[in-house]
């Protein structure tokens, strides 16, 4: 097993999430070979959302999770398997989305499935990505009458 690789391979998914939480989207970008494919279960949408293209996947990231949402995801439990320049995992992923201007909470979890090829320039991107949720609830911030946040929402500054 290649260990280095394994290392970059976990290193490229957590950036992945640090980047969409802290929305650094150019960063993010940087992460996706051009013709990169993302597959999305949406519950709410009672479909898979697919895009083609890495400006596709980023402004798609741009839009839903923008500077005017809260958003905390975290992944582990990785399956990670290289085969050469190509690798392939399976991550689990628990989520957390903030909506202050709908005062809605979003949690669920999913397994996420990437594939993942290593440029000429020895550096791991990714090729496709996507997850099946497991669950998926939305709650209204109103019906928690208690909930009071300790840091600044955005949009409230």
């Amino acid at each position: 097993m290649d260990l280095e690789a394994l290392e970059e391979i976990r290193r490229l998914k957590h950036r992945y999430l640090r980047c969409v939480d802290l929305k650094q989207w150019d960063e993010f970008a940087g992460l996706f070979l051009p013709g990169a494919v993302a597959e999305y279960d949406t519950p709410v949408l009672k479909k898979t959302l697919r895009l083609e293209g890495r400006d596709a996947i980023v402004d798609y990231m741009r839009g839903n999770l923008g500077d005017d949402k809260i958003s905390a995801h975290t992944a582990g439990a990785p399956e990670i398997d290289i085969d050469g320049d190509r690798a392939t995992g399976v991550w689990s992923l628990d989520d957390t989305i903030i909506i202050p201007e709908h005062r809605l909470l979003i949690r669920g979890a999913a397994f996420y499935r990437d594939v993942y090829r290593r440029g000429e320039d020895g550096r791991w991107l990714v090729e496709r990505t996507g997850h099946t949720r497991t669950y998926e609830y939305m709650v209204s911030l109103d019906d928690v009458p208690s909930l009071k946040f300790t840091t600044p929402v955005p949009g409230s500054r």
